[in-house]
């Protein structure tokens, strides 16, 4: 249980990364897809670096986030063959791990970063207005469909492929 806690902070600190390398360094209009439409229409694409190099920066941190995601997801499989989990407790893994994150990136990334610090629209100040009057950042429906139908989908099928492994192993 703790690998797995650890797992799903190491997780949130990478999609954290990933964030950060986005929208402070690559701040290309294309890396926004998840934000809302509304957003995602006033968004203004920049052409001039932030710094010289910050592109690069940025995708370099980029890569080692997604190998860092990557490594979430080998390394909680690996643990779940060798320890001989059943299908229930590497679905139950990957199920903390994903709602940990689903958690952390409801109150985190679309309640303080966006609403609060103000980090997107300190970026992209022409998004100010789109996020001027709302409690919350992001379509809440979206939250919970992921939540309660997408994370269980991914979570079954990495238990199922882990439990492939350990037969096979």
């Amino acid at each position: 249980m703790l690998l797995t806690i650890f797992l799903a902070v190491v997780f949130c600190a990478s999609i954290t990364l990933m964030m950060i390398a986005a929208v402070a360094f690559i701040q290309d209009k294309k890396m926004f897809s998840s934000a809302p439409k509304e957003a995602q229409e006033v968004i203004i694409q920049r052409d001039k670096e932030l710094f010289y190099g910050a592109r690069n920066l940025g995708y370099v941190l980029m890569l080692f986030s997604i190998v860092m995601i990557l490594g979430v997801f080998i390394i909680s499989c690996w643990d779940a063959v060798r320890s001989g989990y059943s299908f229930w407790q590497t679905f139950a893994r990957f199920m903390i791990i994903l709602v940990i994150y689903k958690a952390y990136d409801m109150i985190f990334f679309d309640y303080y970063m966006l609403m609060k610090f103000h980090f997107f629209q300190y970026y992209f100040p022409e998004v100010e207005p789109v996020f001027e009057n709302r409690k919350y950042g992001f379509n809440i429906v979206s939250q919970v469909v992921k939540l309660f139908i997408f994370f269980p989908i991914i979570s079954a099928v990495l238990a199922e492929i882990c439990s492939m492994l350990g037969t096979i192993i």
